[in-house]
């Protein structure tokens, strides 16, 4: 009998291989919809436990109780709770979002221009601090010990035990107000140029850099110490290949599988969970709509800006399975049986 796999013993199993992560994928999706329609629970029951009565935040403190209530009943803040979240999950589900309080309009174009936004600050944090922390990472294990892993091990630390407020704060008076480099606001006019877009930009991203700089390059850090140690790391030098091949073929590409998903993860919080960086340079994102929804006691708007955030990490996370999976034939196989 030849040793050699037929071409249909080939396709069948790649098939198989391309069932399980189907199934795997499937699984993984299903369990993201039951967090989605958990999480509506807890934003529809935070939104009911925020002091204060919803007509009288639109009307104002010295309107009328008759008006409040009438408002009240028009917009039906006076059904009971059930009824109200059926209600709104229900043309959530359908894709209406409902209409603000605040603004007697939907809500759905809101969320959409601040979600594009917080895309654009957080997409730009993005490219530059996971290819910056997996560099970072990466030559620290290589350097692992000597002075270099120190330097890269403290500044990823102390940057990221700073909050954004702070470093934000510090940003704000040294290259704002001291030196007068960059504007201290992220607004910028509709017809402004890229260029221009860019340098308002500059200030917010900075800390964003700085507090997920030390996430990303300690993961890339142990994934390559621990490939640099591994038994194929040890065979392919033993067999002679070249050290930056042995790096390129065998180190990173184990190495940096759990960078991915905490890079999927960070690119979730820089899109969505923006509030203090968006709040402190006036950006009109989906954090500082949210916040802002939440100190008018706009319902719609805040929930549906909390549960698109929720979206956006479920997306970014099953991303990260998607190629996860797929660069790991060890997780394909193991959560495919």
């Amino acid at each position: 009998m030849s040793a050699t796999a037929s071409p249909s013993s080939s396709r069948a199993a790649a098939h198989g291989h391309a069932g399980r992560v189907a199934r795997f994928l499937a699984t993984r999706a299903s369990l993201s919809l039951i967090t989605l329609w958990l999480l509506s629970l807890i934003v529809f029951a935070g939104g009911q436990l925020l002091p204060g009565d919803i007509g009288r935040a639109v009307l104002g403190p010295l309107a009328d109780a008759r008006a409040v209530a009438a408002l009240n009943h028009q917009l039906g803040a006076d059904r009971p709770l059930l009824t109200q979240y059926v209600d709104w999950i229900a043309h959530v589900v359908r894709g209406d979002m409902g209409l603000s309080y605040a603004y007697r309009e939907p809500v759905a174009p809101f969320i959409a221009d601040a979600l594009a936004h917080s895309a654009k600050l957080g997409f730009l944090a993005f490219i530059v601090v996971v290819p910056l922390g997996i560099a970072g990472g990466v030559g620290a294990a290589m350097h692992a010990g000597r002075w270099l892993d120190r330097a890269i091990s403290i500044a990823g630390l102390s940057a990221t035990v700073v909050p954004e407020f702070v470093s934000s704060i510090v940003l704000i008076l040294v290259f704002g107000v001291w030196l007068r480099w960059l504007p201290i606001e992220a607004s910028y006019a509709p017809d402004a140029s890229v260029f221009e877009q860019l340098r308002h930009l500059v200030l917010p991203v900075l800390p964003l850099v700085f507090v997920f700089f030390g996430y990303i390059a300690r993961m890339a850090r142990a994934g390559t110490v621990e490939a640099l140690d591994a038994d194929y790391t040890r065979t392919a030098i033993l067999k002679g290949l070249p050290r930056h091949v042995v790096i390129w073929r065998h180190v990173l590409r184990n190495a940096l599988l759990p960078t991915v998903t905490v890079a999927a993860t960070q690119l979730g919080y820089m899109i969505g969970g923006l509030v203090v960086v968006e709040t402190l340079f006036h950006y009109p994102g989906i954090g500082s709509l949210i916040y802002n929804a939440a100190k008018a006691k706009d319902f719609p708007m805040l929930e549906a800006g909390v549960l698109t955030i929720g979206v956006v990490y479920t997306l970014a996370n099953l991303v990260a399975d998607a190629v996860h999976v797929l660069l790991d034939p060890r997780l394909r196989v193991r959560n495919g049986e």
